[in-house]
Parts: C-alpha cells; sequence; structure tokens
C-alpha cells in the first residue's frame, strides 16, 4: 500500500541534540537542537552555506557529528534496522546514476529495502513518471524528473519520516504544487516532513512550523503563524502628541510617522487608553501579517548580530 495512504501511528520524529560538526577551524553547524513532530511539516531554512544541508547530511548518518546527536525515532539513523523503510531521503536527486534507467533505479531501491517489485509501478503512478519515461536512462532527465525519482525513491519503502533537501528545485508551478499536496497528505496521515528550500513561497504554504539557521547555529523557531504574526499597531488620533506620551508610560515603543503611530502594543490596549484620555481616534488596526520573505530576509541580513533564538510570544527558553 502506498506509504501517503496509510495511516500512521503518529510514534517517529526526528530530534537533535546540541548537533554541532567542525571542520577545522570551521564550525559548519553549532550546537543545534530541535525536535520535528509527527503529522508536521517543518521548514528548515537558513542562506547558502548556513549549515542546513549538513545538519541534514548527520540526521541521515552519511557525516558523523563532532558532538551532539542526531536521533529518528530515537535511535541514530546508522543504528535504525533497514532505515529506508521508516526514513525516506532525498538530499541531492542529481546524484542518480546517470546509465541506469529510472525504473532501473527505482528497481534496485527496491530489492534493496526488500519491498515488492509492485512497488515501483505505485511509486512511479505517485510521483507522475510514465512508463516511457522510466524506460529512458537518467543522463537524459530534465532536473524536473530527477526530482520525481528521487521523491519516488523517499516514498519506496512507506516511511513514516521525510527528509528532504530543496525537493522542489526544477519542478514546474504544477510539479511544485503537486508536491506540496503530496508532502501535505503524507503530515496529515501522521508522517513527520523536515523540508528545506529556497522556495520561501512554497515553505509559507505548505509548512506548520519553520527552523531557521544562519552561520551554523540556530536563529529563529516556532510555528509559521506565530512567527509571522504581526506585532505592530497602527493608529492615528487628533492628539497623537498625547496619545504617544501616554502609551510610553505604559513601556510601549512608538514611532511616529506621516500617517500617524505605528506602536507595540495590540489594537485593543491602544484602544482603551485612548478612551481613558478622551482622545478621538480616526485610525486603528493591527498590523498586516509579515511574510516569510520579510522574515527570512529580517533575520539574515546581518548574521554576525544575531541574538537569541526569536521564540513565540509565552514559549518556553
Amino acid at each position: 500500500m502506498c506509504g501517503v495512504c496509510a495511516a500512521r501511528d503518529g510514534g517517529d520524529m526526528i530530534t537533535t541534540e546540541r548537533l554541532t560538526k567542525t571542520y577545522g577551524p570551521v564550525t559548519a553547524v553549532d550546537d543545534v537542537s530541535f525536535a520535528v513532530e509527527p503529522g508536521r511539516v517543518v521548514g528548515f531554512l537558513g542562506p547558502n552555506g548556513a549549515g542546513k544541508s549538513t545538519a541534514m547530511r548527520m540526521m541521515t548518518g552519511l557525516t558523523p557529528p563532532t558532538s551532539g546527536r542526531a536521533l529518528i525515532a530515537g535511535r541514530p539513523y546508522a543504528e535504525l534496522t533497514n532505515p529506508g523503510r521508516l526514513v525516506g531521503v532525498m538530499l541531492d536527486a542529481s546524484a542518480q546514476h546517470p546509465g541506469r534507467t529510472g525504473l532501473e533505479t527505482l528497481r534496485l531501491v527496491a530489492i534493496h529495502l526488500g519491498v515488492p517489485r509492485s512497488r515501483v509501478e505505485e511509486m512511479l503512478e505517485l510521483v507522475g513518471l510514465t512508463a516511457d519515461e522510466a524506460s529512458r536512462r537518467v543522463r537524459g532527465y530534465s532536473l524536473g524528473m530527477r526530482q520525481r525519482l528521487g521523491l519516488a525513491a523517499a516514498f519506496m519503502g512507506d516511511p513514516q519520516v521525510l527528509i528532504l533537501d530543496e525537493p522542489a528545485n526544477g519542478l514546474d508551478p504544477q510539479g511544485i504544487h503537486w508536491m506540496r499536496g503530496l508532502l501535505r497528505d503524507f503530515a496529515e496521515r501522521g508522517g513527520t516532513v523536515l523540508l528545506s528550500s529556497h522556495l520561501l513561497h512554497e515553505i509559507e504554504a505548505i509548512a506548520d512550523e519553520l527552523i531557521v539557521i544562519g552561520r551554523g547555529r540556530i536563529i529563529a523557531e516556532g510555528s509559521l503563524d506565530d512567527l509571522l504574526a504581526p506585532t505592530t499597531t497602527f493608529v492615528r488620533s487628533l492628539d497623537d502628541r498625547t496619545l504617544a506620551a501616554a502609551l510610553v508610560e505604559t513601556g510601549a515603543e512608538v514611532t511616529t510617522t506621516p500617517a500617524g503611530l505605528s506602536v507595540t502594543a495590540d489594537a485593543e490596549t491602544v484602544g482603551r487608553l485612548a478612551l481613558a484620555h478622551g482622545i478621538v481616534l480616526l485610525r486603528l488596526s493591527h498590523g498586516e501579517r509579515a511574510g516569510l520573505e520579510e522574515l527570512f530576509l529580517t533575520l539574515t541580513t546581518d548574521q554576525d548580530r544575531a541574538g537569541p533564538v526569536a521564540r513565540p510570544t509565552g514559549a518556553a527558553a
């Protein structure tokens, strides 16, 4: 049965505990700890060279950590029995043997994992590769076709966990939409997904949570809604000066703009304060939800000055 069609027991998750990798004087991944729970799609973001790929290679047993550890279902990847039956991995779609056909590639994966040969045809259908395309040698594949073949291999073992690095790279808009539905359905049935991508719009469309790293360290993590939630209220009144002074007294930060005041307080607080001072309001609105691109650029513009990990209000430190 297709893995995305089967119900999950929700017992498998990805955890990293103080995961660190150094190459001589260079620290590629620096004390990274997080958890990806079943039923969630987590976007793993960061600029080039931030340490994403190195971290994912450590999670999947391809690179040994210098210190710390990465666990899947409570065990290191290398200690899992037939890990491909639990974890579907796609880190580099271009690494497939160019002289084999797509069909041969998937048949070898099926043999290695010990799954029925019928799974090959199921996976070809799942990822939308035709019989004609499957009979071609991989060297003649477009990048998008290689991505589909890599996803077919990742799903071959009917996994409960997916670790995918740039799976949408090379896919056309229809292919990206298809992949979004595939991963969303997998997660909704209890699967665990860690997804790295530079396509921020797609991460925003599919992810439940975000982990952002810069220079090897986590610089933000939390639910997508919390990290992108508006934090500023805009207000304009008949007496902005008095209202601004009153707001500052409550501890709010106030910025005066030509359109009125930008305030780090919720709209209800601002409205009640204006009422208490008898100030007539002309405009009162909570800020619009920030976009992921705006958040990403804000967090990674100057990573040397990255402060403490950004967490949703009320989250444990």
